[in-house]
């Protein structure tokens, strides 16, 4: 049984001071629940569970609570697309009566955003304001540090206090139906502090030290803090970085190894002036370069951006050196080729990052991208993670475990000036890389998925990470990767026995349909 973490109000500002001088033991490896003489479609790639196929579909800048704060309990307001929780569904670590009006110690109340509001404001996320925000575990600062928000880009008369709103069933319907269904987390976490790039590098590699200086913002001892774009990509338009410690690899790397067929399929990377409007009539290039973090290393970029030269190449060494363009993955998918591999980034429009994108155009994705899945013929031997590489400085009152400690008074800031001062806690030595960070959603959507199941177990960006390199046994990253302290995702599985049934959606609604 796993135990829940003790809502902040409860906990005094002392004791992050505990938790950063905890140490925290390695999660165990990977048990195989399920024969290891399954095998995937790839010749000699033997898996250690069912899951021939994982297809991580990687979006942005979500905190737990600004989608399931309230879950399994949507309004139902007149006129908006309706939820209704089955029964026996199981409660979450959320914004229970403790924490909403007029109780939270946050300067603005946690407050519901109506599907009407689905257009905000874009909130701060960086690595040391994030911090800020957690004011030592209390949870408090989120108003004052990371707040943002204006009438011009839709605060709805919010200003600062924006970063408290949350979303419920009536607008992320797709998002609780797959909960009904599946199995999702709420005690699920960004591996470091800070936005976008650090979120996608520790989804392939679990580490961000390691890469040229830019600027201090940006990069810090050779750390990525920031959102720097990968140095040479034809899609560049500021400042950029690149690995350079030899010792730096990533899960495509270790893949390669051992010939399993894998890639990174994102909306736009074959033509860079491609542009979407989302439902807000927000334009933006499709493509964003510091969201593939594959760009970021020399042995697995395509920084040109060269097609692959057929589609039997998809998934495999080629031209395009396992970057593609999302509509390649569906070429593979429809030559049943699926890569046993696949990390999936929607257009920018799609992503669920606030300001160029919604939870209504996410919902869109999503839903097109796990009803065509299910009806696949390789549906009955896959996994869809869904994931998210920050939490955009949307309010969670859940303080994370401090399982890596910074002591950089230029960057940190959680308590005072640091992020705690135990060099012992420093993994590998490398600095700024302070975490966990925010809570963020993750769910499995799988036939192999619990059902209604809520894991309480402590998971980070590089559990999913661990995921791969246990089911395809390619050891791990090394390097003072965060891989050897994720925990497992295994408990959001039921491998000796397929339980879960097809969900199919309405991409609109996100309701339940028979077609």
């Amino acid at each position: 049984m796993f135990r829940r973490f003790t809502p902040h109000h409860v906990v005094a500002a002392t004791a992050v001071a505990l938790v950063l001088a905890a140490t925290v033991t390695p999660a165990v490896a990977l048990a195989s629940p399920a024969s290891t003489s399954n095998r995937s479609a790839e010749a000699g790639a033997a898996t250690t569970t069912p899951i021939k196929h994982l297809v991580v579909i990687y979006q942005e800048n979500v905190s737990f609570d600004h989608y399931f704060g309230t879950y399994p309990n949507a309004t139902n307001a007149t006129g908006e697309t309706t939820f209704t929780a089955a029964p026996g569904t199981p409660s979450v670590n959320g914004l229970n009566a403790s924490l909403l009006a007029p109780n939270n110690p946050n300067l603005v109340q946690p407050f519901r955003l109506s599907p009407s509001q689905a257009v905000t404001c874009d909130q701060d996320h960086t690595y040391t304001d994030e911090q800020k925000a957690f004011n030592s575990g209390l949870m408090d600062k989120f108003v004052q540090t990371v707040g943002r928000g204006t009438a011009a880009c839709k605060d709805y008369g919010t200003g600062t206090g924006l970063t408290m709103g949350y979303y419920d069933g009536n607008t992320v319907t797709a998002m609780w139906n797959y909960a009904q269904n599946f199995a999702m987390s709420d005690n699920s976490y960004g591996t470091t502090f800070g936005p976008s790039t650090p979120g996608a590098l520790n989804l392939i590699s679990g580490q961000t030290h390691g890469f040229a200086q830019t600027s201090p913002a940006v990069t810090t001892n050779g750390t990525i803090i920031g959102d720097p774009q990968p140095t040479g990509d034809a899609c560049n338009t500021r400042d950029a970085t690149t690995s350079t410690d030899s010792k730096n690899v990533n899960i495509g790397d270790l893949l390669n190894a051992k010939n399993v067929s894998w890639g990174w399929f994102q909306g736009g990377f074959a033509n860079c002036a491609a542009k979407h409007t989302n439902v807000g009539g927000v334009s933006s290039a499709d493509y964003i370069p510091h969201h593939e973090p594959f760009q970021f290393y020399a042995s697995t970029a395509n920084l040109k951006h060269t097609p692959p030269a057929s589609v039997a190449e998809i998934g495999h060494n080629g031209p395009a050196n396992h970057q593609y363009d999302l509509t390649n993955f569906w070429s593979a998918v429809d030559a049943k080729q699926m890569p046993a591999v696949s990390f999936l980034k929607a257009a920018a429009y799609q992503d669920g990052h606030a300001g160029y994108s919604s939870p209504l155009d996410e919902q869109k994705f999503l839903v097109d991208t796990i009803n065509r899945l299910q009806k696949s013929p390789d549906w009955k031997s896959t996994a869809v993670v869904i994931a998210y590489d920050d939490s955009d400085g949307w309010y969670d009152h859940q303080m994370s475990p401090i399982v890596n400690q910074s002591n950089n008074p230029a960057v940190d800031a959680l308590t005072g000036n640091s992020c705690g001062t135990n060099s012992n806690q420093v993994l590998g030595g490398y600095s700024d890389r302070c975490g966990y960070g925010p809570r963020l959603p993750l769910l499995v959507v799988s036939p192999y998925s619990k059902t209604n199941f809520v894991d309480h177990s402590v998971t980070d960006q590089s559990s999913i990470l661990r995921f791969v390199e246990d089911n395809w046994q390619t050891g791990r990253i090394g390097n003072a990767s965060f891989d050897t302290k994720a925990g497992s995702l295994n408990n959001m599985f039921s491998f000796t026995k397929a339980e879960a049934n097809t969900l199919l959606l309405d991409p609109t609604t996100g309701k339940p349909t028979k077609h």
